[in-house]
Formats: C-alpha cells, sequence, structure tokens
C-alpha cells in the first residue's frame, strides 16, 4: 500500500530507505521541541503549552505535506520566525502575545489566497534558475556555518567577528569526531551514515557526560493553554492605537515566510533529484497549499508560523525521495508529544556534523550557474554569500533577485513578461528600508 500511494518504485526508494531518511530528519530537527518554548516562554506563552503546540504543528504539517504532494519536505514552527515574534512584535511593539497569534493567522490567510489565485506560483516561477542554484549553495553554507557553530568549531572574536574555536575542549572534539564517523560511513556508501553518526556521537556523549538533560513535569492537556487562544478581532482592529503596527506584522510574517519556503523548497527539491527538466518543481500548488494550511494550524494550535525546514536537506542526504519521509517525521513529531522532554537527550553537538557534511553536499548546485556570464553570476554570488553572512535565505533571495533586475536593466534586456521579476525587486528593497 506504501510502495503504491508514494509510487516508491517510480523514485528509486524502498520503505526501509524512506523510513531511515524520516527519522534522520527528525533528529536533525527535533532541537525545534526544546528551542521554540523557550523563545516563545520569554513572550509570556506558557512554555508546556507551546512545547505541545510545536509538536503537533510540526507533526500535523509534516504529514499533510507527505500526503499531499508526496515531496520530502518536513515542517515545523520556523527560527528566526519565533524570534521575529517575540523580540520585535511582543516585547518591542508591546503586542499581547494572544494578538500576535491572531497576526499569524491573518498571514496565514494571505498565503492561502496568494496560493489559490496562482500568485505565489507565478512569484516562484519569476525568480531566474540561476537563483534557485545559487540559493541552494547559499543555504548550505548557511547550514554548514550553524552546524560549525553549534560544535564549538566555530566562535565568535571581537577582532575578526569569528575564529576557530579550542579544539581541544570537549564539544568541538567531539563533534569532530562526529563528523569522521558521518564522513568515513558515507565514502564506505553506508546507507544511513547520517543516522549512525547521529546516534553514535550522541552515544559517546552520554557515556562520558557530555549531555545531560533534566526531564520537567508534562501533560497533553497543557495543550490548552495556547490552543485557540489567538485574539483575531484584535488583529483584525485597524483602527485601534496599533492598527497600522498590527498591519506591518502581518506583511512580515507573509513576506519572510515566502521567501524562506522559496529557498528551501527549491534547495529541497534540488538535492533530491525533484526538479523537471524545464526548472519547474511538479505538483507546486500541493506543496504550497500543505504549507499554508499548516500555517493555519500552528497559528490555531498556539505557535509562531510554521514553514518548511532546510533540515529536510539531512533526510534527502540518505535517500529520502517521497513524502512517507515526511510522514514519517510528522509521526514522531506527534508521538514526542508523549514525551517533548525526552528530546534534550539528542545534544546539539550530535546534530551539529550532520548539518556540517549536509551543507557540503549542497555546495554541487553551484557548479550549474554560468560564472563567466556576469547577469547570472553576479546575482548567484550575492545570493550564496547574503545568506551565511546575514543569517537569512530571505536577505541572500532579495540580494540576488534585486540585483538580476538592475543587471537586466542596465543592459536593456527588460521584458515585458518579466514584470514581475522588477515587482519583487522592488518589494525586496522596500522590504531592506523597512527593516532599516
Amino acid at each position: 500500500m506504501l510502495a503504491r500511494f508514494f509510487d516508491l518504485e517510480g523514485h528509486g526508494t524502498t520503505a526501509r530507505t524512506e523510513l531511515f531518511a524520516g527519522l534522520t530528519t527528525f533528529l536533525t530537527m527535533a532541537y525545534i521541541v526544546v528551542v521554540n518554548p523557550l523563545i516563545l516562554g520569554a513572550a509570556g506563552m506558557p512554555v508546556a503549552g507551546v512545547a505541545a503546540a510545536t509538536c503537533l504543528a510540526a507533526g500535523f504539517g509534516s504529514i499533510l505535506m507527505g500526503l499531499l504532494s508526496n515531496y520530502p519536505l518536513a515542517l515545523a514552527p520556523g527560527m528566526g520566525l519565533n524570534a521575529y515574534f517575540t523580540y520585535t512584535v511582543v516585547k518591542t511593539m508591546g503586542v499581547p502575545w494572544q494578538v500576535a497569534l491572531g497576526c499569524v493567522f491573518l498571514s496565514a490567510v494571505a498565503f492561502l489566497l496568494l496560493t489559490l489565485s496562482g500568485v505565489r506560483q507565478l512569484i516562484m516561477n519569476a525568480i531566474p534558475r540561476s537563483l534557485f542554484a545559487a540559493v541552494s549553495g547559499g543555504i548550505g553554507l548557511f547550514i554548514a556555518f550553524i552546524g560549525l557553530k553549534d560544535a564549538g568549531i566555530v566562535v565568535s572574536n571581537p577582532d575578526t567577528s569569528v575564529g576557530l574555536g579550542k579544539l581541544t575542549a570537549s564539544t568541538p572534539a567531539l563533534a569532530i569526531l562526529g563528523l569522521l564517523i558521518i564522513a568515513v560511513l558515507q565514502a564506505r556508501a553506508v546507507r544511513g551514515a547520517m543516522l549512525f553518526g547521529i546516534l553514535g556521537t550522541a552515544a559517546v556523549a552520554w557515556i562520558f557526560g557530555l549531555a545531560h538533560f533534566t526531564p520537567t513535569s508534562y501533560h497533553l492537556s497543557d495543550l490548552s493553554a495556547t490552543a485557540l487562544r489567538l485574539n483575531i478581532p484584535a488583529a483584525l482592529n485597524l483602527g485601534g492605537s496599533v492598527g497600522l503596527s498590527l498591519v506591518e506584522i502581518v506583511f512580515v510574517f507573509l513576506f519572510v515566510d515566502l521567501f524562506d519556503n522559496v529557498g528551501t523548497l527549491m534547495a529541497v527539491t534540488k538535492r533530491a533529484g525533484l526538479v523537471a527538466a524545464d526548472g519547474t518543481v511538479p505538483r507546486m500548488k500541493r506543496i504550497l497549499l500543505a504549507d499554508s494550511i499548516s500555517m493555519l494550524a500552528g497559528a490555531l494550535a498556539g505557535t509562531s508560523p510554521v514553514t518548511s525546514y532546510i533540515e529536510s536537506t539531512s533526510g534527502v542526504a540518505v535517500g529520502g525521495r517521497t513524502g512517507l519521509t515526511s510522514v514519517t517525521v510528522g509521526v514522531l513529531f506527534l508521538a514526542t508529544l508523549f514525551a517533548a522532554p525526552l528530546v534534550q537527550a539528542i545534544p546539539a553537538v550530535a546534530t551539529a556534523p550532520a548539518l556540517i557534511l549536509v551543507g557540503a553536499m549542497m555546495m554541487g548546485a553551484l557548479a550549474e550557474v554560468d560564472w563567466q556570464e556576469p547577469g547570472e553570476g553576479i546575482p548567484a554570488f550575492l545570493t550564496a554569500i547574503m545568506v551565511p553572512l546575514s543569517y537569512s535565505i530571505a536577505n541572500g533571495l532579495a540580494f540576488g533577485i534585486v540585483s538580476h533586475a538592475v543587471l537586466k536593466l542596465a543592459r536593456g534586456q527588460a521584458r515585458a513578461h518579466d514584470w514581475l521579476v522588477y515587482a519583487l525587486a522592488a518589494l525586496c528593497v522596500a522590504r531592506f528600508i523597512y527593516l532599516t
């Protein structure tokens, strides 16, 4: 039944491979069950309720994506968006978290309408193919940098911004060991190398007392602390004292999530070899529908915007090619509802090596860019370099789109059918002005 529904044979995969891929993806992104409640908790939200909402939103979204689109894309509340929710919307602007959840819901409604009207698909198709490859490479650098930072191999330096950490310290040394384990297993073509490396590194951390976690009291009934607590009427109160600010909040949620999703979607599908010969992604509308509906469900459950996760590439790297990978991730997140605190047992030092090597694998996409052609090479370079250096997929895409539009205008290559590219470039410039 699974083989028929997900067309495993047609995708050159097996149920065992898909389950391994799903487990690998889950382990690399399970940190969100711990991190998201801590960030949203700073906004005054009940931590236990957010933990339950995070598991539920990630489980629902990933399963829906797998069943509806048959792609190995996992979803969960997005990092970055949760920080914007807490530190900008709630703590800086003074918006109650219930009203902020209402803004997330309105953003999701806008997303759904843009998807049903085909506008999101037009945006996806308007972005040059060379930028997709650049985004893939840039995200590879980005997640590798995150992995190196989590491992303590790269650290902050007041003089040079970043520097080399103390490699003989326990965390960097253990991460390097994990890096070697995964690299050797991959070099010997061992299926599940990423998963075995994560579990092996975690086991070493536990044995030598380098990983610690303290389970806390947790009940499924805690979900009610955030579920359905969103305040949509207040978010729609445009005549109120913070009305204009609320409009801006909805816009930022919508804009950032749109571009983060574009970058992640293209990186994962390209890495999985699921992009058509003409550069398009089959069943795009289904992917975008699953994403929009999941964002709605996340707001109702009581968490910040749900989005596709770049950690999906870790599952793709071990052979995940269908929605069965995503469904596996979703089931594991739902199972985590029963023991959310235990996720802390997988330390960041165990997943850091996987992120580093997944980033390395994604660099191959940059070979598709015609670097001798300035119209392609310059926007691609700006995209790839700005993603890790600005710590934002959205920023990298914006630099690439704006530079692409400017160079087409400068070379007299502007055409009427490219109107959406220039509209996107104008929006990107407006975004930079807004952020400033």
